[in-house]
């Protein structure tokens, strides 16, 4: 019975739901601040960094590359590049500050780590 009572207020948006996207998973932002893209190098030697890829969060959901700026969308672990440099560019969060580049639906050898958290909230 209560739950009819609700069904108003959740049509009107008055009680808040987390907000999802479309294609899945609840709506996110990533962790301002730079992260930095590399691919693994031959055993025994460093990664091969990869500025091209490289970027920095600067709001909850715009970023910037050496190329210019543009904004991302985050949908549960899926990263999505919307616009800019990096358009169509799509990255899986493995977890916290790191990001895998998708290549044919699957994580890929570049990997994007969160080297400077920003100060700002």
């Amino acid at each position: 019975m209560r739950s009819l009572a609700l069904a108003p207020l959740f049509a009107l948006g008055l009680i808040a739901t987390p907000a999802l996207a479309a294609s899945g998973g609840p709506l996110g932002t990533l962790m301002l601040g730079r992260y930095e893209c590399e691919r693994p190098g031959p055993p025994a030697e460093p990664a091969v960094p990869e500025p091209g890829w490289s970027f920095a969060v600067t709001t909850s959901s715009r970023y910037i590359a050496s190329a210019g700026e543009g904004t991302y969308l985050l949908t549960g672990d899926t990263l999505t590049m919307t616009s800019g440099p990096l358009d169509g560019t799509r990255l899986v969060r493995l977890r916290g500050g790191f990001l895998r580049v998708m290549e044919n639906s699957k994580p890929g050898p570049v990997r994007c780590v969160l080297s400077r958290r920003s100060d700002r909230h």
